[in-house]
């Protein structure tokens, strides 16, 4: 337990920090399922549009170093490659 007044104000701050990057992994999480949903109904136009819409939240949250910008490429990598071996 936090003995010093700014260590308490540490833990505070920790904690603000944790929430909102959880929220925002959250966010990446959801834009990557909405895109494999529409990958998954087969509709490559429908799967492109939401792509470039997930695209952003995905390089947002990389540049923000909430994921590393690997993963974030891979991520779209991989969705790119799923729209693109629709028929």
């Amino acid at each position: 337990m936090a003995n010093s007044a700014q260590a308490r104000k540490r833990s505070r701050q920790a904690e603000v920090t944790r929430q909102h990057n959880a929220s925002l992994k959250s966010a990446l999480r959801t834009a990557v399922k909405k895109v494999r949903k529409s990958i998954a109904a087969g509709d490559k136009t429908a799967a492109a549009a939401q792509f470039q819409v997930s695209q952003a939240v995905i390089d947002r949250i990389a540049d923000k170093k909430i994921v590393h910008k690997n993963t974030a490429s891979r991520t779209k990598s991989r969705l790119a490659q799923a729209i693109k071996a629709l028929a």
